[in-house]
């Protein structure tokens, strides 16, 4: 793949996908789109110019670039390795970067996959939700070969602010689950202190006003605690994809040696916001269950 890439195949077009597919279509890229339902293709269709395809491997025959934002391992086993995934397609000199918060040796798997075929991988899961999918101001987290990244970097501009080359393949995923680890404590630690404010009778609004200027502030504070106040949690980022995302990091913890205590038990609160009918809610919900 060279800095002339034009044809780009990207794969799932979820709540994360459908727009970032859309800012490569606006940045003057080729884009062939696949998505397993095929109404959000031609949803997709209706909104950017570009083509879909009816199979991951059709998708990206004639790509230089194929970026792939699903569910989980085995979905992405699926669309990359499976019987119409994209390797069986896709040619020596190309490069397979995923998107998907993934294990980090799913990523590792692909890795030799893909290297076996002379194709270039990079995992570089993102952070920043729909909003900043929607916006184009991600923050992509990569793991692979410095001058593939190099090569790839520009053009996922189109969907991030900012994106960084962390280490070997494998990085990208670890790093994600660094990041979700530091949520699950930041989100429980603010539905902590607001329901502690609320059944003090003090003005939270003012409160957060004050404390988020100074050390206990954060981007879940800036911009959730409105919402968790109003008791909204009909936005952002799901708790069943949360609790997906931790299970990946427990699990890599078990391998490392790592304990997470903390990580366990604000993962059994999304349990509880789950038994509650809050799959779908915000991660912010964890003040719902202390209520």
């Amino acid at each position: 793949m060279t800095s002339s890439t034009k044809n780009v195949a990207f794969i799932g077009l979820g709540v994360m996908g459908f727009p970032m597919a859309g800012h490569l279509a606006n940045a003057g890229y080729n884009v062939t789109v696949y998505n397993r339902t095929s109404s959000k293709s031609a949803l997709w269709l209706e909104s950017y110019t570009g083509k879909s395809a009816t199979t991951p491997a059709l998708a990206a025959q004639d790509a230089d670039l194929v970026l792939i934002c699903v569910g989980n391992d085995d979905d992405l086993r699926q669309v990359t390795s499976g019987e119409n995934g994209v390797l069986k397609t896709m040619k020596s000199g190309t490069t397979l970067v995923d998107h998907t918060t993934a294990s980090a040796d799913v990523a590792r798997e692909l890795y030799s996959l893909c290297e076996s075929q002379q194709i270039g991988f990079i995992d570089a899961p993102v952070s920043g939700g729909e909003a900043g999918a929607i916006n184009g101001q991600l923050t992509i987290m990569c793991g692979g070969n410095s001058d593939i990244y190099s090569a790839v970097e520009p053009i996922m501009a189109a969907y991030a602010r900012f994106s960084k080359l962390l280490g070997a393949v494998g990085s990208g995923q670890i790093a994600k689950m660094m990041n979700q680890i530091c949520i699950a404590g930041v989100v429980q630690g603010l539905a902590e202190a607001l329901q502690f404010g609320q059944n003090a009778g003090i003005d939270c609004e003012s409160v957060i006003e004050v404390i988020s200027k100074g050390a206990a502030g954060s981007w879940q504070m800036e911009n959730r605690h409105k919402t968790m106040l109003d008791d909204h949690y009909e936005h952002g980022f799901a708790v069943d994809w949360m609790r997906k995302d931790l299970a990946i990091a427990l699990d890599e913890a078990k391998k490392n040696g790592s304990t997470l205590p903390l990580t366990a038990l604000v993962d059994q609160f999304y349990a509880d916001v789950q038994k509650m009918g809050g799959n779908r809610w915000d991660t912010s919900s964890l003040l719902k269950r202390l209520a």
